[in-house]
């Protein structure tokens, strides 16, 4: 797959695009059906299945107090496209400037032959555009009988009764819930890093972690899961103990800090870019009486991580 910064920047042209346009963060089972549509389309009509998507997410431009954690980072959020079978990511820098584009100048500037030149668009049903979102469905309609471009609107898709969404895929994670969201992600909920070197006491007590100092913005709630560790370099996976918190036993007011026990792992992995998954919640986090007591939690813990581990799918 290729990727490109910038609608106007290409260093060629895309073959007949077929153009999915949006956030997709997460890239979750939505996500999955907009893309596979373009696929489709794409190679019905002898031509390309990209996506049009922006960096950073808008709301951090225009509203970044109340912008949202992002659940994928742009590199992962690739990583993800052509996975899905997507030919060409192009990733449009979202600044004052562009925020300030016309409903009808997106469609001339971007979309039109003066820009992607599009064959066929795809988007969600409440896709919104343009200078205070002055362009929706109905707008992008009728630029593309002006500009001689198809549509494609994709109605939600819902798993198990729930709508599959961005903004419900975080709720799910921030209450803990990752099973949730990964019955809306179609995997499990992430979190990666670089591990770092942390306080040590996992080694005072016989439970070595490597400390991942995330990159994700979205983390889940603290507490003790259950899931599995990648190596990224090699794309090595161990089973996981997988702990998010303050360390309450040992003290108070620390800063949050994500800490997995990687089971059967001997090998060093400082300086590794770690992937952590999340699959069970375990317990919350708690401060117990004595390092006696919390290492035979974290014994516990280990057993329940190895059993899910072990579990089939």
């Amino acid at each position: 797959m290729e990727s490109f910064r910038g609608y106007n920047a290409l260093p060629r042209r895309l073959r007949a695009p077929v153009v999915a346009i949006g956030n997709f963060d997460g890239v979750h089972r939505g996500h999955a059906h907009i893309f596979a549509q373009a696929r489709a389309l794409a190679e019905a009509q002898g031509g390309e299945a990209a996506v049009l998507t922006f960096d950073p997410h808008p709301a951090k431009v225009l509203a970044p107090t109340f912008a949202p954690p992002l659940i994928t980072p742009l590199p992962r959020k690739l990583e993800l496209c052509a996975a899905a079978g997507v030919d060409v990511v192009v990733v449009q820098p979202f600044d004052q400037a562009f925020a300030s584009i016309s409903a009808d100048q997106f469609g001339e500037r971007v979309l039109g032959p003066a820009g992607l030149a599009v064959r066929h668009v795809v988007v969600g049903y409440d896709f919104t555009f343009g200078s205070k979102r002055s362009g929706n469905v109905d707008k992008l309609a009728a630029l593309g009988r002006q500009f001689h471009f198809g549509l494609t609107v994709v109605q939600p898709v819902s798993v198990d009764g729930i709508v599959c969404s961005s903004t419900k895929v975080r709720e799910f994670v921030l209450e803990g819930r990752v099973d949730g969201a990964a019955l809306l992600l179609g995997r499990a909920p992430e979190v990666e890093g670089v591990v770092v070197r942390g306080a040590g006491r996992g080694r005072t007590i016989g439970v070595p972690t490597a400390n991942v100092q995330p990159e994700t913005e979205l983390l889940p709630k603290n507490g003790v899961y259950a899931g599995w560790g990648e190596r990224l370099s090699d794309g090595t996976r161990w089973g996981a103990a997988i702990n998010i918190g303050t360390n309450p036993t040992f003290a108070s007011g620390q800063a949050v800090s994500v800490e997995a026990h990687l089971l059967d792992c001997d090998s060093d992995l400082y300086g590794e870019r770690l992937r952590l998954g999340f699959t069970r919640r375990m317990r919350d986090e708690e401060r117990f009486p004595s390092r006696e007591a919390l290492v035979a939690q974290i014994g516990r813990d280990i057993e329940q991580a190895r059993a899910a581990w072990a579990a089939p799918g």
